[in-house]
């Protein structure tokens, strides 16, 4: 894996997310209420809704435009056909990396 530093936990707000440009299209980081974060496409497959602008509630967000629900452990849509990408985080020292791999030409938002 190729780790790239793309912020500080901080710069994220607790039940909320940052969005994040790449090559693959925007990401969205998003940090719970319980300081846990997580990387998933930022565009919900049911009408294109940004999911970084959601709700984020326990390990889940909520699409802003239709309500659909995703689990930000597997990407999956509860109770829906549909799924998000997810994309491996760690967070050392207070900053947050996220697996560059397959994220070239990646700049923040």
């Amino acid at each position: 894996m190729s780790w790239i530093d793309i912020c500080a936990i901080d710069d994220i707000p607790l039940r909320g997310a940052r969005k994040l440009k790449t090559a693959l299209g925007c990401v969205a980081v998003f940090r719970t209420g319980t300081a846990e974060v997580f990387a998933a496409s930022d565009r919900c497959p049911h009408r294109g809704g940004p999911l970084s602008e959601g709700i984020v509630h326990g390990q889940s967000v909520t699409c802003p435009l239709h309500n659909w629900v995703f689990d930000l452990n597997t990407g999956q849509a509860q109770g829906e056909n549909g799924s998000i990408a997810t994309y491996p985080l760690r967070v050392e020292a207070g900053r947050v990396l996220i697996d560059g791999t397959g994220l070239s030409g990646r700049s923040a938002a």
